[in-house]
């Protein structure tokens, strides 16, 4: 081959590099390396010849990649199957909605739904499977339904003999966070499949050892776990000190501010009222048809809750595709307040919640307060039997937030032993 062609090759060759640059695959302005990350920058070494199930969903996200699409071209794993959570793979279907099994339409992949007919894999699924691994961004609130998918995932995963690897990834609310009451056995759900407060202050990785060696689901003691950890993530760090770029983890999940508060404004799930579900503010607005917004804000402001000060608001659900089709009170025109976060690391979200559900039942008329809580919802997802009666009889917000917090210390002082990062 001539000069004169070797040239021409070479031009072509960088002109095709130019048009089709590569996918970042990691993120040179971030401060924290996660468990994917790691595992990329090793070129997926602990996976190395292996037939790979991987439980996961958009927000497996390494760089500006999906770690879908990173297996799935690795030339020493085999990507063999995919398992989505609450709302799918891709993350967009609705809190609650079941979701079937499908085909991956980039990799051609099986994807098992564990929302919809079944929660936890069959061995059927997991069959040519010799490792699972997890990679889903948790939001660190007990009732956030991807740490029972972990779980029984985990379980699977043991009865198979198959090894379980878990790729760390930040608490978006830190490490030093714990609020809330531990629920009792009979209160065990999918959205609360463990003996937790409402915010644990643990990553995956931390939560998976302590759900193994505390036997929170029967059938792990033999299970082989491995925590791909992360690097540069510390205890005291909310999610926009990570640097790492938020990839809404579900629907009404779109930012940090609102993974801040939505412990305590979870709550409103179970009343008849609006928890901003049908706007672009899910949990940051609330509200009713009887509320008075400006009463409800001064209220709370007297209250000084920390990194916290409420506003009024006045809004309309409406359905919104990719967030809420079916919303609370669509149509309505709403009352209520706004959240506003001053200083985020002193929130105490389930304190506050608790705070302004108390003052929502209170202000409302005797005929609002007839039907205005679920019960056995609201003491579900509050973790205690007495919670429904406490707020009804006009116990005090403060007198609730301290029986919560000493069932929290003795969650706090168990976890100790579990956690990986200082």
């Amino acid at each position: 081959m001539n000069i004169k062609k070797i040239v021409i090759l070479l031009g072509l060759f960088f002109i095709s590099c130019q048009q089709s640059p590569e996918k970042k695959t990691s993120d040179s302005s971030a401060k924290v390396v996660t468990g994917a990350q790691h595992l990329v920058n090793n070129n997926f070494d602990i996976l190395e010849g292996k037939n790979v199930g991987l439980v996961t969903n958009h927000s497996a996200i390494v760089g500006d990649s999906l770690l879908i699409d990173l297996l799935h071209h690795a030339e020493n794993v085999e990507l063999k199957a995919l398992f989505s959570p609450e709302h799918g793979i891709r993350g967009q279907a609705d809190a609650g909605a079941h979701i079937k099994n499908s085909t991956d339409q980039e990799t051609g992949l099986p994807i098992y739904s564990l929302y919809g007919n079944t929660r936890k894999p069959t061995p059927e699924m997991l069959e040519g499977i010799d490792v699972l691994v997890f990679d889903i961004q948790d939001v660190g609130a007990r009732f956030y339904t991807y740490i029972a998918t972990m779980g029984y995932t985990m379980q699977a995963a043991a009865e198979q003999g198959i090894p379980y690897v878990v790729l760390d990834r930040p608490n978006p609310l830190g490490g030093a966070k714990v609020e809330g009451f531990t629920p009792p056995q009979d209160y065990k759900s999918f959205k609360g499949l463990y003996p937790i407060p409402v915010t644990h202050g643990m990553t995956v990785g931390e939560f998976a050892k302590m759900v193994k060696d505390e036997s929170f689901i029967g059938g792990l003691s033999n299970l082989n776990l491995k925590v791909v950890e992360m690097k540069g993530w510390n205890r005291n760090m909310l999610w926009p000190e990570t640097g790492l770029p938020w990839k809404a983890p579900s629907p009404n999940i779109p930012d940090f501010k609102t993974a801040l508060i939505y412990p305590g404004a979870c709550l409103f799930e179970a009343t008849w009222m609006s928890e901003g579900r049908g706007t672009e503010e899910p949990f940051i607005i609330l509200g009713a048809p009887w509320a008075d917004g400006d009463s409800l804000a001064k209220r709370l402001n007297r209250k000084q809750l920390p990194g916290l000060r409420f506003s009024a608001a006045t809004f309309t659900p409406r359905s919104i595709e990719g967030m809420s089709t079916k919303p609370k009170l669509e149509g309505k025109k709403l009352k209520g307040i706004r959240y506003h976060i001053t200083q985020a690391d002193s929130v105490n979200p389930f304190a506050a919640g608790i705070h302004v559900l108390s003052a929502f039942y209170r202000s409302a008329p005797d005929s609002a307060k007839v039907n205005f809580f679920r019960p056995s919802r609201l003491n579900t997802l509050a973790g205690s039997g007495q919670f429904h009666d406490w707020i009804t009889a006009g116990q005090s917000a403060q007198a609730i937030v301290n029986e919560s917090q000493e069932e929290a210390d003795v969650f706090k002082e168990k976890r100790k032993q579990y956690l990986l990062y200082d």
